[in-house]
């Protein structure tokens, strides 16, 4: 498989996630190229892609090997080196990267503390020292510093064949024993003409959606106040996004804030007509405390 691209690789120092980040002219190229694992590493795997120094690099790196050694081993290994481009970060922030010689151009890498932009098939030799400047330029956590590398590399030209697929996958930096909560956030825009600007939309969502998952555990444990400024945040965070609004009229109603549920409710059965139809059916299943005449106040 041929997957030219940009992508990075980075370990943030504070929270000691690992993450991935990519965008190319292929489809559905997050599959292929981008593998992170908690506790051990993450890689990038690119060019005349061979997928397997993804589960491999994070079988060595699990193992104790730095990046460096993980690395140097697969390619050791591997007879069309010349042809892969290849990044990797280990969980104490090691990097190692390789771009072969037969990469086609404009090919190359910049690795910097913790972190590792690649690129090959690309519009400028610019892209990739763009993508590293914005990497170290950029505030806000692991998501947003990923991001701000690719949009750096689309603006710098990126891949000469133009933009397809886009990927986000982040771990965290220590595993909890439950892989399936390891993932921070796994996110992919298979394809689409600008993928870059349609993986940040997801993220901001993904973001909104975290939040709403905050509130319920906090709601669960009588922090009531602190529940509902999360459901807050959520639903100002995405107002073209129903559901999320829907929930927390819910919650208040569930409360006893009906005065304050009513005007949110009213503006999400306006767009939708099926959350006024999804209302009646909450009291039965438990999910809201509300009689029949507090239903009927609702509709109205």
């Amino acid at each position: 498989m041929i997957t030219h691209t940009f992508s990075i690789v980075a370990r943030d120092p504070e929270s000691g996630e690992l993450g991935v980040a990519v965008q190319s002219h292929w489809f559905s190229v997050g599959r292929l190229v981008a593998w992170a694992e908690a506790g051990s590493g993450a890689v990038a795997t690119q060019a005349l892609v061979d997928v397997s120094y993804g589960p491999l690099g994070l079988a060595l790196m699990r193992a104790g090997k730095p990046a460096p050694s993980a690395l140097a081993a697969l390619l050791a290994a591997d007879q069309e080196r010349e042809l892969r481009q290849v990044a990797m970060v280990d969980a104490r922030g090691q990097v190692a990267v390789h771009t072969g010689a037969r990469c086609i151009a404009y090919a190359g890498h910049e690795a910097g503390e913790g972190f590792s932009v690649q690129a090959n098939m690309m519009a400028s030799p610019a892209v990739w020292p763009a993508m590293a400047a914005a990497y170290r330029e950029a505030e806000g956590d692991l998501a947003e510093r990923l991001l701000a590398a690719l949009e750096a590399g689309q603006a710098a030209g990126g891949d000469i064949r133009g933009q397809q697929s886009a990927a986000i996958l982040i771990v965290r930096g220590t595993p909890t024993g439950r892989p399936w909560a390891d993932t921070v956030m796994e996110l992919r825009v298979e394809d689409h003409p600008e993928p870059i600007r349609e993986l940040r939309r997801l993220v901001r969502l993904q973001r909104a959606y975290q939040h709403m998952n905050q509130g319920d555990e906090l709601l669960g444990a009588g922090q009531v106040e602190e529940a509902l400024h999360e459901y807050r945040a959520a639903a100002g965070m995405t107002p073209e996004i129903d559901e999320l609004s829907f929930w927390y009229a819910v919650t208040l109603a569930d409360l006893g804030r009906v005065d304050e549920a009513l005007p949110i409710f009213h503006r999400t059965f306006a767009r939708h007509d099926g959350w006024a139809r999804l209302l009646p059916h909450l009291p039965e299943a438990g999910l809201l405390r509300a009689d029949s005449e507090t239903i009927r106040r609702i509709l109205g």
